[in-house]
């Protein structure tokens, strides 16, 4: 009861948080770096030893500027001794665990107080009760079954944003089915489920779910497939970027003019190959300081993924900083033989503009050598002949992308089905030859 209650206390205090003006928000960010970074210092093994090892001390790290001196903190470290980075005030066995899905084969543990877990479901709720969802909407979430057991029992029983799970490893037709039966107002879930949802609808003939929202999150999904799923289910989709280290980090609001970075929870910087942190404008790693989580502290933790910062502001109000986008895993990214490194959403947003994409059903761009790629095609039933679709794509990415097709091969395979990875998760272009360290 303490933690739901504690819970509400944070909510109401980030709805209003998020139009604070920006001295505001950076005196707070500052006060709270200093708090976590001192209590690291003390209490968690790990930062004690190489803030040490760095001549590093907690009164060295006064401004956000002076974490640029503290070391980022990638999964393979935490994994190596995990035991060295939960605080010494608690007991292991007494602390709330989070799981990363593990889809690479290593998953991440997170240790969490009760307090600090219910301050990270009020940031997930003050980011959809931002697009207008209500405390009693029938809320129905597309995820894997591990997600189950996370609402607590007062919020079932009261029935006060307590989601409905759908099982994404489900059929399609078995999870359209159980939707139609719930009838939500509030459809949730990962992108990629979400829109082979929309798919299965359209398919079937369904006009028989219409959901007031929609909140996509958990991978990329590429402009084209969330106008799809937006036209389908006939309800606006809001982009919502999360980590299971984190939970949620930014979030599109009704203006959809950007990510609103939880600036008011975390210190979000990006830096280039060189550590350098980067401006507004330039795309980089994305390097995450929690200012919340003391039972295990994450001080510039590389999340995985790259972004592009916004110096824009949002017609909201809101004064949060915006997050122009997220172009995808750091594991994504596609290094070409000239040398361009390139962006999932590069590959997405080109096949988008296929002439023939409404004969795609599901699609997957892996590299395996930087001169060799692997695209796994599942058609539509009655499309284009397999060897004109193929090449017609392949002439269509050489042309938008600028790809010599003399220095670089595709070897395209058709399918009847694409499988999701170990979180019920469908990577639509990852790379086996990633540069950067997970």
């Amino acid at each position: 009861m303490s933690s739901y209650v504690s819970a509400l206390s944070d909510l109401y205090r980030m709805m209003r948080s998020c139009y604070w003006p920006r001295a505001k928000l950076l005196q707070y960010q500052t006060r709270e770096l200093r708090r976590i970074v001192r209590y690291s210092y003390d209490n968690i093994p790990y930062y004690h030893d190489s803030m040490r090892a760095l001549d590093i001390r907690p009164d060295d790290i006064r401004t956000l500027k002076d974490l640029n001196r503290m070391p980022i903190l990638r999964k393979n470290t935490i994994r190596a001794d995990i035991d060295g980075f939960i605080s010494k005030e608690f007991s292991k066995d007494r602390l709330r665990v989070r799981s990363t899905s593990g889809s690479t084969g290593h998953p991440l543990r997170i240790y969490l107080t009760p307090r600090e877990d219910a301050f990270r479901k009020a940031k997930h709720l003050r980011a959809n009760m931002s697009c207008g969802h209500r405390i009693r909407d029938r809320w129905v979430v597309v995820t894997s079954p591990s997600h189950l057991n996370e609402s607590t029992g007062l919020q079932k029983r009261l029935g006060l944003y307590s989601p409905l799970f759908v099982s994404v490893f489900d059929s399609t037709e078995q999870q359209l089915s159980r939707i139609q039966e719930l009838q939500p107002e509030v459809l949730d879930g990962y992108s990629s489920s979400l829109y082979l949802l929309a798919k299965e609808a359209e398919k079937r003939g369904i006009e028989a779910v219409y959901p007031r929202m929609i909140f996509g999150g958990a991978e990329l999904a590429s402009d084209d497939s969330k106008r799809y799923v937006e036209k389908v289910f006939r309800a606006p989709f809001y982009d919502q970027y999360a980590t299971v280290e984190l939970e949620r980090i930014a979030w599109e609001c009704k203006a959809k003019q950007g990510y609103h970075i939880d600036a008011d929870a975390m210190i979000l910087q990006l830096i280039d190959d060189n550590g350098d942190e980067l401006s507004e404008g330039e795309s980089g790693e994305m390097i995450c300081t929690s200012l919340f989580n003391y039972a295990m502290p994450l001080i510039r933790y590389a999340v995985g993924d790259i972004g592009v910062l916004s110096d824009e502001e949002c017609d909201c109000g809101r004064t949060l900083p915006l997050l122009k986008t997220v172009e995808g895993r750091s594991d994504s990214l596609l290094v070409l033989p000239d040398g361009r490194r390139l962006s999932p959403r590069v590959f997405t947003n080109a096949v988008g503009l296929f002439e023939l994409v409404g004969c795609l059903e599901q699609y997957s761009i892996v590299q395996k050598k930087v001169d060799h790629f692997e695209l796994v095609i599942k058609e539509k039933e009655n499309a284009v002949d397999r060897t004109i679709l193929a090449a017609k794509l392949l002439k269509h990415l050489e042309r938008t992308i600028q790809i010599d097709m003399n220095e670089v091969q595709f070897d395209v395979r058709f399918a009847d089905s694409i499988p999701m990875d170990k979180g019920g998760k469908m990577k639509i272009v990852t790379s086996e030859i990633s540069s950067l360290t997970t």
